[in-house]
C-alpha cells in the first residue's frame, strides 16, 4: 500500500473563517492553542508515539467525577451488529476481524484514499482523554478514551467547498456479526456530523481505552467519540468516512426519526418519546444508585453551544 504525503495547508482554507476563529478561542479559554496545533500536525511516527502507544492524559480533557469500572464499560454497550443485549457485543463478537484493517475516505476532498491503521496513527500524537459519554436510555459512563482529534485527518485530506457534511460507515462481516441477521437496521450502519462539529477540537478519533487498544464491543479497531452528543452518534469499528454537501440519512433517523433525530446532542428538556431524558445513573454504581439531574450537551456547553447559535434544539433534536 502506498503512503499518504500531505501538504501543509492553513485551517482556515477548510473550514470557514467564523468556525476556525470560534475553535482557536476556544483553545485559547483551554490554554491549549499550542498543543492543538502541535497536534494537529502531520508528525513522523517516533513523535506521534515517543511517550507511549496510547499517549499520556491530557489533563485539560477532565471530568469531576470517577471512572466507570473498566469492566462496565466493556461489558454493557450497544452495538446491534452483534445483538440487541448489552452483553451481546462482548460475549458474541469473538469472530470479527480487526486485521488488516483499512478505512477509505471518499467524496468533498481534494485527497482521497484509503488509510490503514498505521496511516492513521502518523497523522497526530494520541493522547487519552476523559469524556463523560451518555445513551438515550439515560445512562452515563466517564471514559478514558485514547486517540487524536479527529480534526487531524480531515485537515489532511482537505475537504472541498462543497464538503458540509462528514458520515462515518460502520464495517459489515455477516459471518461475524449475528445481529445483521435481525435487520432491524438496514446495514452498514452509518452516521454523520456537519462538518463543524466534526472539526471541533472535543471529537476524537478513538483507537483504545484505558491505554489498551479497543475491545470489539467498543468499537475495535477505530471508533469515533462526540461526547456533547447521544452515544449512537459515535460511530464503531469505521470503514469508511464520506464528504459530502447534503444531509446523510443516518441509520436511526431512517427508522425512527421522531425518536432519534440527526443532531442528538444530550438536552434534558427535550423527551424521548418513551422516556424522559432529564436524568441519569451512571453504569457501574448499581441500580440502586441516585439519579442525577442531566447536564445539557452533556456538560460541555462552555465548547460546543456556540455551534448551535440560532437553532431550534426542540425541533432540531
Amino acid at each position: 500500500m502506498s503512503r499518504f504525503r500531505f501538504p501543509e495547508i492553513p485551517g482556515s482554507q477548510i473550514t470557514p473563517e467564523s468556525v476556525w476563529q470560534s475553535r482557536r478561542q476556544w483553545l485559547r479559554q483551554a490554554g491549549l492553542l499550542a498543543a492543538s496545533a502541535g497536534a494537529a500536525a502531520l508528525l513522523p511516527a517516533r513523535a506521534a508515539l515517543a511517550s507511549s502507544e496510547w499517549g499520556v492524559r491530557n489533563p485539560a480533557f477532565s471530568v469531576d467525577a470517577d471512572l466507570t469500572p473498566e469492566k462496565s464499560v466493556t461489558t454493557y454497550n450497544n452495538f446491534y451488529e452483534f445483538g440487541t443485549g448489552k452483553t451481546d457485543p462482548s460475549t458474541r463478537s469473538g469472530k470479527f476481524r480487526i486485521q488488516p484493517w483499512q478505512v477509505a475516505v471518499e467524496g468533498e476532498v481534494l485527497n482521497p484514499g484509503v488509510f490503514d491503521l498505521d496511516d492513521l496513527k502518523r497523522l497526530a500524537a494520541m493522547e487519552e482523554r476523559v469524556y463523560r459519554l451518555r445513551c438515550v436510555e439515560a445512562w452515563s459512563m466517564v471514559i478514558p478514551w485514547n486517540g487524536f482529534p479527529l480534526e487531524a485527518l480531515i485537515r489532511k485530506v482537505q475537504p472541498t467547498g462543497n464538503a458540509r457534511y462528514v458520515e462515518f460507515v460502520t464495517d459489515v462481516q455477516p459471518d461475524a456479526m449475528p445481529g445483521l441477521a435481525t435487520r432491524i437496521i438496514d446495514w452498514p450502519y452509518v452516521e454523520a456530523l456537519r462538518l463543524d462539529e466534526a472539526m471541533h477540537p472535543l471529537t476524537l478519533l478513538a483507537f483504545g481505552v484505558y491505554g489498551k487498544a479497543l475491545p470489539v464491543a467498543n468499537g475495535a479497531p477505530l471508533r469515533l467519540v462526540v461526547p456533547w452528543k447521544y452515544g449512537f452518534k459515535s460511530g464503531k469499528s469505521i470503514v469508511k468516512i464520506r464528504f459530502v454537501e447534503k444531509q446523510p440519512v443516518t441509520s436511526w433517523v431512517k427508522i425512527a426519526p421522531e425518536e432519534y433525530g440527526f443532531y442528538a446532542n444530550v438536552n434534558p428538556e427535550v423527551a424521548h418519546p418513551r422516556w424522559s431524558q432529564a436524568t441519569e445513573r451512571q453504569i457501574g454504581q448499581g441500580v440502586f444508585a441516585p439519579r442525577v439531574p442531566t447536564l445539557m450537551f452533556n456538560g460541555y456547553a462552555d465548547q460546543v453551544a456556540s455551534l448551535y447559535a440560532g437553532l431550534d434544539l426542540r425541533r432540531n433534536y
